[in-house]
């Protein structure tokens, strides 16, 4: 299982579960919570009331003094209220005064008059001086339909003469507690969506963040040029970024050694041939010999030093194309123009091997890149074009558009690429040989080029031309 999976799956049961254990104290105490809020209200007012019945339980006129007809429009009352959307257009209170014996001396619904009330628990308990409530149904047919009563003593000095029940029904409430329930599940559920959402969110960053770095490492481990992963801004200076860092920094030391270990032993084994050359001819210049030998040897002497001198030059040149991550300078390169000019700069090597040149490049024909380093790229595969070319032959350099890219080609007419090259003319220092009494190259151009071209996210393609002779270099460029 992806670690971002994980991460999402650990989150969300975390959240999934405190969630409900807070949505179900929620759901549990506000009913109970609500009732609390209805007794308390039903404590004021019983007490309240009980005091302005007391006169007339004195005087025994409950049942039609001045507190009874106080009360004798109660149940006809419609206050029209509005309470948050609920409609209220009747008094739910019911006021039931009984004496010291519990009988009923009056109701304010006229039902329960002479009935003996000490049994139930809010008189009875409020007639031996203790909080007396209860909450029972209304009807034995309905359990459901449970009543509130709460009882305040009508006292005669120290003397309680008299009990006070104000009672509500208990589905008067359902309403309110119906909205709160559903205002908590809706937003409990809002809630658990915004968490999931910054769950995965922050899961996916996490994840979309070591991915990133995991393939970084293995395009390095891969020996592939790619740029230090953008993590965005969320990872900010986190230890992803850190990490990104660490990582690139190790990246470039190992680099620098294995490329220093690699260019040291590959450059030994090159230097040795050319070496062995001067030193024998150096040797045997020091013995007497006829002028034309000494000018024969002193001549390979200056040729393999200037191979040196060559191998060095391009060694460092491509040494400076591999550290580079990527373009320092994008510019637009005329190609057509480029060509030309290379073209002419190497117009005495053409002479020197009679080589005609058919021009295919067109006008205008531009890319985005390093001018210097296309052009060194163009140049090596010229080299190479005319290296391998037969005396009194025809090179074709051309550059043609298909979509979006721009494909310039050079073909020679010399041999081709043997079998046994082909897998192998783009490794460092391999180089075949360039025709009679030409030397061997240095075997770093093609290198450069292949380099070149990755900087640029080009494409190149080196291979023999089958209905002919000859050999066809093909590089494509972004236009």
């Amino acid at each position: 299982m992806r670690i971002g999976l994980r991460l999402l799956l650990g989150f969300f049961l975390v959240l999934g579960l405190a969630l409900f254990v807070v949505l179900r104290v929620l759901l549990d105490e506000v009913k109970p919570g609500t009732r609390l809020a209805m007794e308390d209200s039903l404590v004021d007012a019983a007490y309240t009331l009980a005091l302005l019945a007391t006169p007339d339980m004195k005087a025994g006129a409950i049942a039609n003094g001045s507190f009874a007809q106080s009360l004798q429009g109660l149940n006809d009352a419609q206050p029209g209220a509005n309470i948050s959307g609920f409609r209220k257009d009747g008094v739910d209170y019911r006021i039931v005064v009984a004496d010291a014996q519990g009988i009923v001396r009056y109701d304010s619904r006229h039902e329960a008059v002479g009935q003996d009330f000490s049994r139930w628990n809010d008189v009875a308990r409020t007639l031996r001086g203790e909080y007396g409530a209860r909450s029972s149904p209304a009807s034995p047919y309905a359990p459901d339909s449970t009543v509130m009563h709460v009882a305040a003593p009508i006292r005669d000095g120290d003397r309680v003469i008299g009990v006070l029940s104000v009672s509500r029904p208990n589905a008067r409430l359902e309403p309110y507690i119906q909205r709160s329930e559903t205002r908590i599940l809706r937003w409990s559920w809002v809630l658990l969506g915004l968490s999931l959402g910054i769950g995965v969110l922050f899961s996916w960053w996490i994840a979309s963040s070591l991915s990133r770095l995991r393939g970084y490492a293995n395009a390095v481990a891969r020996g592939e040029r790619v740029p230090l992963p953008v993590l965005g801004r969320m990872s900010g200076s986190t230890e992803f970024s850190e990490l990104a860092q660490a990582l690139e920094r190790m990246r470039v030391q190992l680099e620098d050694k294995a490329y220093v270990e690699r260019y040291v032993h590959t450059l030994t084994h090159e230097l040795k041939s050319p070496l062995a050359a001067i030193r024998g001819a150096s040797e045997l210049l020091q013995e007497e010999m006829p002028a034309q030998d000494r000018q024969r040897f002193a001549g390979n002497i200056q040729r393999q030093a200037e191979r040196l001198h060559q191998l060095v030059d391009k060694l460092l040149n491509l040494a400076h194309v591999e550290q580079m991550q990527g373009l320092v300078t994008r510019e637009p390169v005329n190609l057509s123009a480029l060509t030309r000019e290379l073209l002419q700069r190497l117009e005495p090597r053409l002479r020197l091997k009679s080589l005609r040149v058919r021009d295919a490049l067109g006008e205008g024909q531009t890319v985005q890149g390093d001018p210097f380093l296309i052009g060194q790229a163009l140049q090596n595969l010229l080299d190479n074009a005319i290296d391998f070319s037969p005396p009194h032959g025809e090179l074709e350099v051309g550059l043609r558009r298909d979509g979006a890219w721009l494909e310039w080609s050079v073909r020679d007419q010399g041999s081709g690429i043997p079998d046994y090259a082909r897998e192998r003319i783009f490794e460092r220092f391999y180089s075949l040989p360039r025709g009679e009494g030409q030397d061997k190259g240095s075997g770093l151009g093609l290198c450069l080029v292949q380099e070149v071209s990755q900087l640029h996210g080009g494409e190149l393609r080196v291979e023999n031309v089958s209905e002919s002779r000859g050999c066809l270099a093909r590089w494509r460029l972004p236009a």
